[in-house]
């Protein structure tokens, strides 16, 4: 892969500027020789890159092409990225904050036709979800975010989870990767692995939620503080909608048994890196990316400062743009 295709120069155009920076003389013929490529694919490169402005007519011979020195095509086109960057981060928010205006509408225009209720209260949610359990056949599907579970969550889970697995309901569940730091929850994790559930571990969750297909799931009313209650929801659109993000979530993660999320892929990150890169790209801020990670804020930090350390950044922007060009981010 080129090390400049961020900035839209692929590996032949690449090495081609670079020779041209070398031998700057060098014509069609003489390129393909020295790069052992067809005179096509120097062609093709050659068009790529004054596109890019990389090249332009030279002053002494109106058929040649002369480089551009990379301090000033090259600076061009990373300010070029920079602002594309940007303008996709501002994309991205003003998306959200559509997406997230039309559930609210959608949820009160459509209670009519999609039951909502809520739920206050922890004793209330836990007697729905006993009601729920007690009446499931069908499987059981469910993000638990936030790392570590507290013991009160585990000690509720687990007659419920006994029940419903004695029964043979299938059930899978993901857990954040930084449970495995938990001893309590990592042994849950293997009983319920024991009792034949099937559970994975990812980086970022996108919220709690338990779904019981085909009949209900409850989330809650503001995923950065579930204190303030759950909502359930029925209705057959919102529930396929719910188990497609699941399906998705589960294909992409990590089987308990394994731990890849700690192995590093060919950049040398780990699951965990290249997510809090991503989080820190969008403009997430150390409190939230490590609550959206399941760590605490000081391991954030740290962890941010090892990767801008090997990125040779010396701020977040820098380090995300750097990632980015290095090939880290997509």
């Amino acid at each position: 892969m080129s090390q400049l295709h961020t900035l839209g120069i692929d590996h032949t155009a690449e090495a081609v500027y670079r020779l041209m920076l070398e031998e700057p003389e060098y014509g069609v013929a003489d390129l393909s020789a020295a790069l052992a490529l067809p005179d096509s694919d120097i062609r093709a490169a050659l068009d790529q890159l004054a596109e890019l402005n990389l090249l332009h007519t030279s002053a002494q011979a109106e058929d040649a092409l002369r480089p551009v020195p990379p301090s000033v095509g090259i600076q061009l086109l990373l300010s070029l990225r920079e602002g594309e960057l940007r303008r996709s981060q501002q994309e991205f928010a003003d998306a959200q904050v559509a997406a997230l205006t039309l559930l609210r509408q959608h949820a009160d225009a459509g209670a009519s036709r999609h039951h909502v209720e809520v739920l206050t209260g922890v004793d209330e949610i836990r007697m729905r979800l006993e009601q729920l359990a007690h009446d499931a056949t069908a499987p059981l599907m469910s993000f638990m975010p936030g790392g570590a579970q507290t013991q009160a969550t585990l000690d509720a889970s687990r007659p419920l989870d006994a029940a419903l697995l004695g029964r043979g309901v299938p059930m899978r569940t993901l857990y954040q990767a930084s449970v495995r730091n938990d001893p309590a929850t990592l042994d849950y994790a293997r009983w319920l692995t024991s009792r034949g559930a099937h559970v994975r571990t990812a980086a970022v969750l996108p919220l709690r939620m338990v779904l019981f297909t085909g009949r209900a799931a409850l989330l809650p009313i503001d995923p950065e503080d579930t204190s303030r209650g759950a909502l359930q929801l029925q209705g057959p659109g919102i529930l396929t909608a719910l188990a497609a993000l699941f399906e998705a979530i589960w294909d992409q993660a990590d089987d308990f048994g394994t731990a890849t999320d700690r192995e590093h892929d060919d950049n040398g990150l780990t699951g965990q890196e290249r997510q809090l890169l991503r989080l820190l790209s969008q403009g997430r801020t150390d409190t939230v990316a490590a609550r959206r990670l399941g760590l605490g804020v000081r391991t954030t930090r740290r962890m941010m400062a090892e990767l801008m350390t090997r990125l040779g950044a010396h701020s977040r922007f820098e380090a995300g743009a750097e990632a980015v060009r290095r090939g880290w981010l997509d």
